[in-house]
């Protein structure tokens, strides 16, 4: 392709688009659209989106250039387009043949069964680690996020982004580190955030015995929706506080439970939900306006 044909193609494509698109016009852009996605997703976390997103970039600048007859800017960029193509796949050639061969052997595969093995590797991945950390009488404070967002907890700790794991779980808690001490807050399938501060629980009938980590995860549970995993430093036993109360002497299945709720309710948002809140907040929206 000549580099004026370039720009006279896109010129028409859009052209096309605005002033008598066809239902073939349609197709095209769909497909088009889908393969771009596509991409994106392949290359997503990898060092190719990054050259991906500036390929795409220097197609719109090339376009441009072109409808505003900047003929000597137009000239270079096309000389870089009709070479980068090729270098590209030079470059990344085992990220794109690894892209293709997941098209290849993903095509059938059952999304929704791909994500639950997942979500059952983490749950028993993260049960295993606390009964870990219970066994060795190491303390842990697990805060999971749910629809109340935690973030003026979050800003009391030190932020960590990292991908939610048993074996990060269980570094960050190991005695004499930087972040052991406080407690460490999961939004999604992410910690946030560890050695959090968390309010303490003001309920003067809760058992004396209660050290502060017991009391925290009960305080945070109190006035949010967040479910907290407790692992008690003195007695090893594994408790869980949610909505003010608390739950003692966790086993294997018990825990698993929990956690399996626990991601089920982050990964799956169910619509009727969405749409009740949505009723409800137009009604008493109008109830007021009614009032006034």
């Amino acid at each position: 392709m000549g580099m004026g044909n370039f720009g006279s193609s896109i010129s028409t494509f859009f052209w096309n688009l605005f002033n008598r698109p066809r239902f073939v016009d349609i197709i095209d852009i769909i497909v088009v659209a889908y393969i771009i996605y596509k991409l994106l997703m392949l290359t997503h976390g990898t060092r190719a989106l990054q050259v991906l997103k500036g390929f795409l970039l220097l197609v719109v600048a090339s376009w441009l250039s072109s409808l505003l007859a900047l003929t000597t800017l137009h000239w270079l960029l096309m000389l870089i387009l009709n070479n980068g193509a090729i270098v590209l796949m030079i470059l990344f050639q085992p990220e794109f043949r690894q892209a293709l061969e997941r098209i290849g052997r993903g095509a059938r595969i059952d999304r929704n069964q791909r994500t639950q093995t997942q979500e059952e590797k983490l749950v028993n991945n993260i049960a295993q680690s606390l009964l870990n950390l219970s066994r060795r009488r190491i303390g842990a404070l697990i805060v999971f996020e749910k629809q109340t967002g935690l973030k003026d907890f979050i800003d009391t700790g030190v932020m960590v982004d990292g991908l939610l794991s048993g074996e990060l779980l269980v570094n960050i808690f190991e005695p004499n580190t930087p972040l052991h001490d406080g407690a460490v807050i999961v939004r999604g399938d992410r910690i946030a955030a560890a050695a959090c501060v968390l309010t303490l629980s003001e309920d003067t009938n809760l058992s004396k015995d209660l050290g502060t980590r017991h009391r925290a995860g009960i305080g945070v549970s109190e006035g949010t929706d967040a479910t907290v995993i407790i692992v008690s430093e003195e007695t090893g036993i594994i408790s869980m506080a949610r909505g003010g109360k608390l739950t003692r002497h966790l086993d294997s299945d018990s825990l698993k439970e929990i956690l399996s709720g626990i991601f089920k309710q982050n990964n799956s948002t169910s619509f009727a939900a969405l749409w009740q809140s949505a009723k409800s907040k137009i009604a008493s929206i109008r109830k007021k306006e009614d009032e006034q």
